[in-house]
């Protein structure tokens, strides 16, 4: 995700936020300010109004982080590497390894709602006690309006729809059910695309008769539903390669290009040569350097062409997906999807011996959309692969 900015950590996990996450907190401390806190404690200056919201949604913004590190622990505990947390206009997203098991995969899940509940309950019972022992209304109504998000937060994100936490949960369920991870997902993918629809649906009726909340649960709701569809494709690519292994899926030789060809003779040696829409280069020594689309080079001005070499416009190989041959090929996916892109390129000893694209993917999934497993024949496919900067489900 572009546009992040790092705003701390949390027991050695980074945390960043996303440029909406600043325009989401002033929408919530205006909502605060300007409607409910005039309701619920009368009698104040605006200026008074203005500073509890503002207190108040970093407070939420302050929730969130709880949530998602809530998450990040329970996954360092059940030894599972956990690489950021995310804040963003829809909630957060803590990036971790995928869980080994479906025990520890339900106990991750189940953390942050726990979190979030826990915490709502906790600040619905200090605005009871503000009010009993000094009341402060101003306080009380702030404490109460967070807690009930909180409390909002935690019911939500229970609701078993992938890729909410209580998707999760159903899935690390079904995983330890039927002791198949891949048709856990399928089915928690299911569950979030009927009930995220659904809340598109509810989310548009409500806007439809005058609910201005109603826009953001549809929004919502169309998240839900396109990430759910996303994990449902993802999980059925992983039973369709289910057991091969890299060399089953890569192409041999690669199609490479020397990396300090100017751009001007790379396109007419190299490319004029080939249908592919990605080429691995080499160095002098003949080792991998990295990966280059054709795109770019052809968008480069024919006046600057002869200047530029292929090299300044490519990937480097420290940001490409690379494997070994004999590597299971969903370990080298799951590792794609965490970080970096196709094309995968397949290294031994230093020397590139194969790669694998987008179109070789498809064609195992094309060969085998059952998830039988399987060999399939090396060799074939071509490059018209993707490139090598990250995924991120």
């Amino acid at each position: 995700m572009k546009g992040l900015i790092r705003i701390g950590s949390v027991w050695g996990v980074a945390v960043r936020a996303h440029w909406s996450v600043p325009l989401i907190m002033l929408l919530f401390a205006y909502g605060l300010a300007g409607r409910t806190l005039p309701v619920y404690a009368p009698g104040w200056a605006p200026v008074a109004y203005a500073v509890a919201g503002v207190v108040g949604a970093l407070l939420l913004l302050a929730s969130l982080v709880v949530h998602e590190a809530a998450h990040a622990l329970t996954a360092r505990r059940a030894g599972i590497p956990v690489r950021d947390v995310t804040l963003w206009a829809l909630g957060g997203m803590t990036r971790m390894d995928r869980p080994t098991t479906a025990r520890a995969a339900f106990a991750v899940a189940v953390s942050g709602p726990l979190a979030s509940l826990l915490l709502g309950g906790a600040t619905i019972a200090g605005a009871v006690g503000v009010h009993a022992v000094l009341g402060w209304r101003m306080p009380v109504a702030v404490l109460a309006w967070l807690g009930g998000m909180n409390v909002l937060l935690g019911v939500f994100n229970l609701l078993p729809a992938t890729p909410l936490d209580g998707g999760r949960v159903l899935q690390a369920v079904l995983w330890w059910r039927t002791r198949d991870r891949e048709r856990a997902q399928l089915a928690a993918g299911r569950s979030g695309q009927v009930i995220g629809m659904a809340l598109a649906v509810l989310g548009w009726l409500a806007f439809a008769r005058g609910a201005s909340g109603g826009l953001w649960l549809m929004v919502i709701g169309v998240f839900v539903a396109v990430t759910a569809t996303a994990e449902r494709r993802w999980a059925q690519l992983s039973m369709a390669v289910r057991g091969l292994r890299v060399t089953q899926a890569m192409t041999s030789p690669v199609v490479t290009g020397p990396e300090w060809l100017t751009v001007d003779r790379f396109l007419a040696d190299v490319a004029a040569q080939t249908r592919h829409s990605v080429l691995a280069l080499v160095d002098f020594e003949g080792r991998p350097s990295g990966v280059v689309q054709l795109r770019r080079l052809t968008a480069v001005p024919s006046g600057r062409q002869q200047a530029l070499r292929v090299r300044d416009l490519a990937t480097p190989l420290s940001k490409c997906t690379l494997a070994a041959s004999d590597e299971l090929l969903t370990a080298v996916l799951e590792r794609l999807v965490a970080g970096a892109g196709l094309p995968i390129l397949v290294v031994d000893g230093g020397r590139l011996d194969g790669i694998v694209t987008a179109h070789d993917i498809q064609r195992l999934y094309q060969r085998n959309p059952a998830g039988q497993g399987g060999a399939a024949p090396t060799g074939g496919g071509g490059g018209s692969g993707g490139s090598c900067p990250g995924i991120d489900p």
